[in-house]
């Protein structure tokens, strides 16, 4: 396997599991601890994080401006700026969850959809894999927001200009750095990544 090749799926797993639980169950994740052996001998306890994965989308018009959300995080105790994005119902279409989700949070769809990436979260500790779009040819509605996301404010900044806040820090969240510059790359405005 040459540096960077990620590995099959049915590549061989070199852990035994030699005792599995699961520790939480909730509506958005599930965490399992297993007890594993390693086949060099040792032996080493793995705790998971087990996530449906979800949805990103990079939604740019005609004028090159990328659709934000701004909205409150719990666990940060913060609003943060980020793409508009979902959690993936069990066996959803991922493509299906992002159009959804734009329609949803901003109320725009799009005539036009291009698959960027896919990428693991955390890896370390986590399934989650999250499937960025980009959305093209916009056509502006109303929101329709699920309960909870009243808050949630749109926001279209130039993309040049967002990726300039990843830059500097001002935007943070992995997902929408990724998407962005990826999007960027796509189509064309810049050439390569400082």
């Amino acid at each position: 396997m040459s540096e960077g090749q990620e590995r099959s799926p049915q590549e061989r797993n070199p852990f035994e599991i030699t005792r599995h639980e699961v520790l939480y169950e909730g509506r958005v994740f599930t965490v399992i601890r297993d007890e594993v052996r390693h086949e060099s001998g040792y032996e080493a306890v793995r705790e998971v994080v087990v996530h449906d994965g979800g949805a990103v989308v990079v939604a740019v018009d005609a004028d090159d401006r990328v659709l934000l959300v701004r909205q409150f995080r719990y666990p940060l105790a913060t609003h943060i700026l980020e793409l508009p994005a979902g959690k993936l119902s069990p066996d959803e279409d991922p493509l299906d969850c992002a159009q959804r989700e734009l329609r949803e949070e901003t109320g725009v769809t799009a005539r036009r959809w291009e698959t960027l990436t896919a990428m693991l979260s955390t890896p370390g500790f986590c399934t989650e894999e999250l499937f960025i779009y980009l959305a093209l040819e916009l056509e502006d509605g109303e929101q329709a927001l699920e309960e909870g996301e009243e808050s949630i404010e749109v926001q279209r900044l130039p993309l040049h200009e967002a990726i300039a806040l990843c830059a500097n820090g001002s935007i943070r969240d992995g997902k929408t750095v990724t998407g962005l510059f990826l999007a960027a790359l796509r189509l064309g405005l810049i050439s390569h990544v400082p």
